[in-house]
């Protein structure tokens, strides 16, 4: 089965690093142009630009997706430039540490508050603008980056897990409502991965048990994550619509 995106505009939130960067060089190897948004760190950003396949045509953009009318003014800027979205995935997301017998009240809110403004409604508001987008156009493709949090729970950042389950759930709702429109949503939940956001962790004690977690004794790569991202992605499997695709080594079976 070949695997080809050309001619596909490709839009990655939190393409700059991790998962998301992972993604933009594995569509960009499959001939896609690849869209990616980063919110800060814009050094990462041009690495991850001259790290692509130059055979697209690749463009970074900074979004704070916490921003409801950032989201659109650089949606708008994204349409201007590239004139349809075929394949959005949103990966942008936050795993902030809140115990609730380390935080006070007033950082307990606001941990739960950037959480989910991150997480779950900045996803839905650019899933709102995109799924009208792809609508018009007859058809796309959404892949939404949750979490093995969201079936297990996160006792220490249990806005993420309350978030991604969230994700979840609005996930399966747009898989039901867009697939009239020929719209496609689909949801993979890695567990672990060896990304910049877990790279701490992983190297200390605490990050050998995380490891032994799975029978395979070790974490997911980004990589990995970025292959069933593109699987979801592919013509010719629409009917897995709605799925969420668990990533995570058997560290965490559900029925």
């Amino acid at each position: 089965m070949q695997i080809n995106f050309s001619k596909k505009n490709v839009l990655i939130t939190g393409g700059s690093r991790g998962i998301g960067k992972a993604c933009a060089k594995l569509y960009a190897s499959l001939n896609a142009n690849v869209i990616f948004t980063y919110k800060s760190n814009k050094h990462a950003a041009q690495i991850t630009l001259e790290e692509l396949d130059k055979k697209g045509r690749h463009k970074s953009y900074q979004l704070d997706i916490t921003k409801p009318r950032e989201i659109e003014r650089v949606f708008e800027d994204i349409i201007l430039d590239y004139g349809r979205v075929d394949i959005l995935i949103n990966n942008a997301g936050i795993f902030v540490e809140h115990k609730i017998t380390d935080v006070d009240y007033i950082q307990w809110q606001k941990c739960w508050n950037e959480t989910i403004m991150t997480n779950l409604t900045g996803v839905s508001n650019l899933c709102y603008l995109v799924s009208r987008h792809m609508i018009q156009n007859e058809g796309g493709k959404i892949i939404n980056v949750s979490s093995r949090g969201a079936f297990r729970g996160e006792p220490n950042h249990p806005a993420y897990g309350a978030s991604k389950a969230g994700l979840n759930a609005l996930s399966q709702s747009l898989a039901q409502f867009l697939a009239p429109f020929n719209i496609t949503v689909g949801v993979v939940a890695p567990g672990f991965v060896e990304t910049d956001m877990a790279s701490e962790i992983l190297k200390s004690e605490a990050g050998n048990q995380i490891k032994k977690q799975s029978p395979l004794n070790r974490v997911a790569t980004a990589d990995e994550v970025a292959r069933a991202i593109v699987l979801f992605s592919m013509k010719g499997l629409e009917y897995m619509t709605g799925g969420i695709i668990d990533i995570n080594g058997a560290s965490y079976l559900r029925t």
